[in-house]
């Protein structure tokens, strides 16, 4: 019977620790993050936060209604769900005092987003032509690889900084590039990305990163030895030296811009999803949206 306890409590920690492997390390890394501030807002309130309960969940987003957007709120309460499900316990997230809380909440607030902006074609040749007159040569090389490929490949900064010298094969036509684990690829089947060569060669991710990798003498491991984030402070520097408002950009700026910048040139959905591995068109149909709303507005077909 010892055995059999010894047995089960081995299985319950082999578990959590595959309940945890089903998440990308920066997913829940987040998780953890929006967690510790329901614990911080429970502890200064004197109520439960793990297991907690549907009152107490809907009360700590009326709080944070307050100064957090609506799609903070719907992040912080998915955390909350995750965290709850890892450490082994139930809460009902779809409880009626949540729902139509939020319901309450965003008829109150409304649920407009103001995202970063997407680096179009024209801004990024901007970048690109500020990061040429770079001095260091090793960041000259690197940040235009960096923001090149990051762009023409649709990825995510994760993804990005996860690129490994074995994960690339030059071809005729330009390269491949496998993405072993994404967001939206937990289970690690992975996805080839192929980026053409460009006939501008200023602009050509492919030669910039086969550059990059030879004045480096990269033969394994990570092209890019950066953080995640390091692409986001990356692309608002180039931005700020480049004239353009660096607060309007993120580091998911090169992955929107490459499907505003697609959408822009007739590519349909599907096309653009091969390359950004976005598992449903909700996100894509907004890039193709916001394309739309000067080449179909009603407005070009009045003389004035």
């Amino acid at each position: 019977m010892g055995d059999l306890v010894t047995d089960i409590k081995s299985l319950e920690i082999e578990t959590l620790k595959n309940l945890k492997n089903s998440k990308a390390h920066n997913t829940l890394r987040a998780y953890q993050a929006d967690f510790r501030d329901f614990t911080v807002f429970c502890a200064k309130n004197g109520l439960n936060p793990l297991p907690s309960e549907p009152k107490i969940v809907a009360i700590y987003l009326t709080h944070l209604s307050t100064f957090s957007k609506f799609s903070t709120l719907k992040r912080r309460l998915a955390s909350i769900k995750v965290i709850h499900r890892l450490k082994g316990h139930y809460i009902d997230i779809k409880h009626p005092i949540i729902t139509e809380n939020l319901m309450g909440i965003k008829r109150k607030k409304g649920v407009k987003q103001t995202a970063k902006k997407p680096l179009l074609i024209n801004d990024l040749k901007l970048i690109i032509n500020v990061i040429n007159q770079e001095k260091n040569n090793y960041k000259k090389y690197q940040n235009k690889a960096l923001i090149l490929i990051g762009f023409a490949g649709g990825f995510r900064r994760s993804e990005l900084v996860s690129i490994e010298y074995e994960d690339i094969d030059f071809v005729a036509e330009g390269v491949k590039i496998i993405v072993k684990r994404s967001k939206t690829d937990q289970t690690g089947i992975g996805m080839t990305k192929a980026i053409p060569y460009f006939k501008n060669e200023t602009y050509c991710p492919v030669r910039s990163l086969k550059y990059w990798i030879s004045i480096n003498n990269i033969q394994s491991g990570k092209i890019f030895k950066i953080s995640d984030k390091t692409v986001a402070l990356t692309l608002k520097k180039y931005a700020l030296l480049a004239g353009l408002d660096k607060n309007k950009y993120a580091g998911h700026s090169l992955r929107s811009g490459f499907a505003t910048s697609a959408a822009e040139t007739g590519a349909n959905e599907r096309s653009i999803m091969a390359m950004t591995g976005h598992k449903t068109t909700q996100m894509v149909r907004r890039y193709i949206q916001e394309t739309n709303l000067f080449k179909n507005n009603a407005l070009n077909k009045i003389k004035i």
